[in-house]
């Protein structure tokens, strides 16, 4: 058993950083705005959120998730989404995003 299974107490699914300087860094958010996963667990994992590639100076490929707000719509929810996708993560193959995100399940 996890100590998240013994409260009722939601509390740890997020917070909102009113103070940040940052605040709020992405636009577009409808629900309350979690700030628990300001830096996504899902950077190096293949996720549906949308994002481009781009190439550092390096000349590693990167994902540039700036626009995606589903980590931070919503505590229950970006919660939910989070621990969904870190139930069964793929790596991410440094490829362009092949399909946009959809309110669909998550294909195996």
């Amino acid at each position: 058993m996890q100590p998240k299974d013994t409260t009722r107490d939601p509390a740890y699914k997020g917070f909102t950083n009113l103070s940040c300087p940052f605040y709020p860094c992405h636009q577009g958010v409808k629900r309350e705005f979690n700030c628990l996963f300001c830096y996504c667990p899902l950077i190096a994992y293949a996720c549906p959120g949308p994002y481009r590639v781009y190439t550092d100076k390096h000349g590693l490929r990167r994902k540039d998730c700036s626009k995606c707000r589903l980590p931070h719509d919503g505590y229950s929810a970006s919660w939910a989404f989070i621990q969904k996708w870190l139930e069964r993560p793929r790596v991410w193959d440094g490829q362009e995003q092949r399909e946009p995100y959809r309110n669909a399940e998550r294909a195996s």
